[in-house]
């Protein structure tokens, strides 16, 4: 098996854990079932929805993502015996698969994921964390979520995703136009 192979394979999908909206700047994050993704917008209800009518957001940032298994990781590192995810502000928390893992290290090959029934993503890179995080859960928390900040996605077909949704390969695009499903 090639490295290409390898690197597009997984063992099983993903689950959505939890939904966080962050509905403006500095307001505390909130806990949904269910949410709208929109591509070009994000979750409607996250302040990143209602910024990009201003055309200031980035469109590889609609969505940001964070590691459901590395959340006792960063709580310990950080003194705590608990991590809310809500604190962390991310939008999807995701078991079962390795956020880095989902997107391709090979610059002419991206992964397409679907999210539930009719939601696409696509991974677009690391969510590194922001000196607030230091603010929100305490001295050395900025250090230990580095690497572990979760990653950011972009969105490239809209719907609504739910709390336990399923998380899975769609497709692997080798070149621009051209896409060929996953097995």
């Amino acid at each position: 098996m090639d490295l290409r192979q390898l690197c597009h394979g997984f063992a099983s999908a993903g689950r959505i854990e939890a939904i966080v909206l962050r509905p403006a700047r500095g307001e505390p994050a909130v806990s949904v079932n269910a949410a709208v993704a929109e591509p070009g917008r994000g979750l409607i209800g996250d302040r990143r929805a209602a910024g990009k009518q201003s055309g200031r957001q980035s469109p590889k940032r609609e969505i940001t993502l964070f590691q459901a298994e590395h959340l006792p990781l960063v709580a310990g590192w950080c003194g705590l015996d608990y991590l809310d995810p809500l604190r962390l502000r991310r939008n999807l928390l995701i078991s079962g698969l390795n956020l880095v893992g989902m997107r391709s290290p090979f610059p002419d090959a991206q992964l397409e994921w679907t999210v539930g029934h009719e939601v696409r993503i696509r991974i677009t890179g690391p969510c590194d964390p922001c000196s607030k995080m230091a603010t929100e859960l305490g001295a050395g928390s900025y250090n230990a979520l580095r690497g572990h900040g979760g990653m950011t996605a972009a969105i490239v077909a809209g719907g609504v995703i739910r709390v336990g949704d399923c998380i899975s390969l769609h497709a692997i695009t080798t070149r621009p136009g051209k896409t060929s499903a996953a097995d």
